[in-house]
């Protein structure tokens, strides 16, 4: 599982956030692209990128399918993803149902592996401004299994900020991983802007992609910072996001750049 797509959450994955965005359009489909380049300790880093597609059938409901890979030291990986999310419920308290498949493989110089994660959960949002929600992901990637629940909490101080907050223990398997994670939004006319954090304890192939011989659960230390801005005359916007990541020592630093392009109407707000 890449963590980062999980804190960075204002990249393709944004998209399908199970917390609606203000000013969706009823329907809509869109083509998201990004490409990332990576550093890591004691390696020559990597890089990699992906396409996806997202369709609104209505404004209640969402899929969305897409192909990744990824480059990082001697790995490599591909997988594809669908996704999706339904939501009813009156105006002020609105419930969305949400689940996502990310199936693939790939290799670690010396061994393949496959790729496989899981995910489905629910969130309430109440009264336009209180989130909270509830999520469980099965992980199985290069010999690293287990289960991973999430609790997170998101509440809109004003039209212009947002802030949440999460927290994810394992369950089940070897995945060793607590994790505390942290986030602020600022929406402005010209670009929002985003900021966050996560620290706990974390199985090395969540962080990373691949186990990179190391097998216990480490300390992860994380912040990332990020912008994105609407083009109306191009019916897109774009999103560039700085992540860096220090593992016990191991420091693993991404910039990614994701870019989508409203097929039909322009959206609101990203």
């Amino acid at each position: 599982m890449k963590w980062r797509a999980l804190a960075v959450a204002g990249i393709a994955a944004c998209a399908l956030a199970p917390w609606p965005a203000p000013g969706a359009d009823a329907t809509d489909d869109r083509i998201a692209v990004s490409a990332d380049g990576a550093t890591l300790t004691g390696t020559s880093g990597g890089g990699g990128g992906s396409l996806g597609w997202l369709h609104n059938f209505d404004a209640d409901s969402l899929a969305g399918v897409a192909a990744e890979h990824q480059v990082l030291g001697v790995a490599r990986w591909t997988f594809g993803s669908l996704n999706g999310s339904l939501t009813r419920g009156p105006e002020n308290q609105r419930y969305s149902v949400y689940a996502e498949a990310h199936e693939g493989a790939g290799d670690d110089g010396q061994r393949a592996f496959h790729y496989r994660i899981e995910g489905a959960g629910v969130a309430g949002t109440y009264f336009h401004r209180l989130s909270v929600q509830i999520e469980d992901k099965q992980i199985d990637v290069e010999g690293t299994s287990g289960n991973l629940p999430k609790v997170g909490v998101s509440y809109l101080w004003n039209p212009h900020l947002q802030t949440q907050a999460g927290y994810s223990s394992s369950v089940s398997g070897n995945l060793g991983t607590h994790l505390a994670t942290a986030r602020i939004d600022e929406y402005n006319a010209a670009v929002n802007l985003f900021a966050g954090i996560a620290f706990g304890q974390a199985a090395p192939t969540i962080i990373l992609n691949f186990q990179s011989g190391l097998a216990q659960s480490r300390q992860l230390h994380e912040g990332y910072v990020g912008a994105s801005k609407l083009l109306p005359p191009l019916r897109s916007e774009v999103t560039l996001v700085a992540d860096y990541q220090n593992l016990s020592g191991i420091k693993h630093a991404t910039l990614t750049l994701n870019y989508i392009f409203h097929v039909g109407h322009s959206s609101g707000r990203p």
